[in-house]
């Protein structure tokens, strides 16, 4: 497999920029493989810390604000440990009102990392 950044050249310039961009392709090309393997590239060249987070496990509370993201804050928390050393995880989750949690919890995680965070975030045609 070639190397993400060799397929996408133009990635670390965003990155820099703190631009976002969206990565399009029909199913099952490889989106998801490329971003974990983007993630764990940039995270290993110790500048940044990247995170492929998928928010596909907030689909079923589609109705349900507060559910959907702690689903989705739960699924992060789990796929973060799993990736990333101790060092560039977050500090636990707080509370707060459906719909802000999200973003508080990104914020509170930025403010904490140690380096500039790079997040992909998977399936968010989902919700």
């Amino acid at each position: 497999m070639l190397s993400p950044t060799v397929r996408l050249p133009s990635l670390e310039r965003l990155i820099r920029q703190r631009s976002y961009f969206v990565i399009h392709a029909p199913r099952q090309t490889g989106k998801t493989t490329a971003m974990i393997a983007l993630a764990e590239q940039i995270t290993s060249m110790g500048e940044y810390c990247a995170a492929n987070l998928s928010v596909e496990v907030g689909n079923p509370f589609k109705d349900d604000i507060g559910g959907a993201e702690s689903a989705i804050l739960a699924a992060w928390r789990n796929k973060i440990i799993d990736r990333l050393p101790s060092d560039l995880q977050p500090p636990d989750w707080i509370e707060g009102p459906p719909g802000q949690r999200i973003q508080a919890n990104l914020r509170l995680w930025a403010q904490n990392c140690p380096r500039p965070l790079v997040l992909f975030i998977d399936e968010i045609d989902s919700l």
